[in-house]
């Protein structure tokens, strides 16, 4: 099912996100719809994370299995060909989201279903309605453009 496009999001945003989720060492983060494997390959190589991306999109797979090999994270990033709503993200303590607000809504059931209790969602751009962000960071990725141009939610299950 598609649910969203891909766009990439910027490597500093990235970063962000992953520092707001308080992201640490060992634990396991999902990106669901990754795209080119952005997300959890920093989350791997700055965080120390374990990391498992999901993408439905057979050429983005392709793309982001290639980074991670060229990268030498083999066994370290693990990207899943596979539609997101049929992957089981129970084990992981992050979860990263950058669909849209329709789509977070159709992904928020699954959520709550199978996250454990202290796992944190990060929505670039879309709010997840109906939940109380924790956190939530107007990003200025360019600081020459004087304004934020990203809003970063985090949630807490």
């Amino acid at each position: 099912m598609f649910i969203a496009p891909f766009v990439a999001t910027p490597l500093p945003v990235v970063r962000q996100m992953l520092t707001l989720a308080e992201l640490k060492p060992g634990e396991l983060i999902y990106d669901l719809g990754c795209g080119d494997g952005r997300v959890v390959i920093t989350a791997v190589q700055e965080f120390g994370a374990q990391a498992i991306g999901v993408e439905m999109r057979e050429d983005l797979v392709k793309q982001a299995l290639n980074k991670v090999s060229e990268l030498g994270l083999d066994g370290k990033v693990k990207i899943v060909h596979s539609d997101l709503f049929k992957v089981d993200i129970s084990p992981a303590d992050v979860v990263t989201l950058y669909l849209t607000t329709s789509a977070n809504d159709k992904v928020k059931p699954k959520l709550e279903a199978e996250l454990k209790q202290g796992a944190r969602i990060v929505s670039h751009d879309y709010e997840i309605l109906g939940w109380r962000p924790v956190k939530i960071d107007n990003f200025c990725e360019n600081p020459r453009l004087g304004y934020p141009s990203h809003t970063i939610y985090v949630y807490k299950r």
